[in-house]
């Protein structure tokens, strides 16, 4: 049931991703609710929040592709072992590996991740 709701999470953000990227122009923005939430197109050649994305260092992909992998072995272990968490958590950890997993599947096919959501309010803006 929760392998499921990985994969569901999984297929829906690639779909919407490769909706993003054939539908807004890059660095576009499409306001969804006006000072809070746009759509924007952002090829990230980072790790999360655009971190290291100016990074010229040749090794920048393998080794997010290789911290990745790693971080998503222990997170599926550490549900594996741990038969006794709560639905709610073991929903959230299904959530996170979906979103996880389509991420990584983007950084080894080509090298970024498409981001496109910006969540602003005032001055606290969300991801910059």
């Amino acid at each position: 049931m929760y392998a499921l709701l990985g994969a569901l999470v999984f297929l829906g953000d690639q779909a919407t991703k490769a909706l993003v990227a054939e539908s807004i122009p890059e660095h576009a923005v499409i306001p969804i609710i006006p000072h809070f939430l746009n759509f924007t197109h952002v090829s990230n050649a980072g790790a999360a929040f655009g971190l290291f994305s100016d990074s010229p260092s040749p090794w920048k992909t393998a080794l997010l592709i290789f911290v990745s992998t790693a971080l998503l072995a222990a997170v599926v272990a550490f549900a594996y072992r741990s038969r006794h968490l709560r639905w709610e958590a073991v929903v959230g950890l299904a959530l996170v590996l979906g979103g996880a997993f389509s991420n990584l599947l983007d950084r080894v096919r080509t090298g970024q991740v498409v981001d496109f959501l910006y969540v602003y309010f005032r001055n606290y803006h969300w991801y910059s």
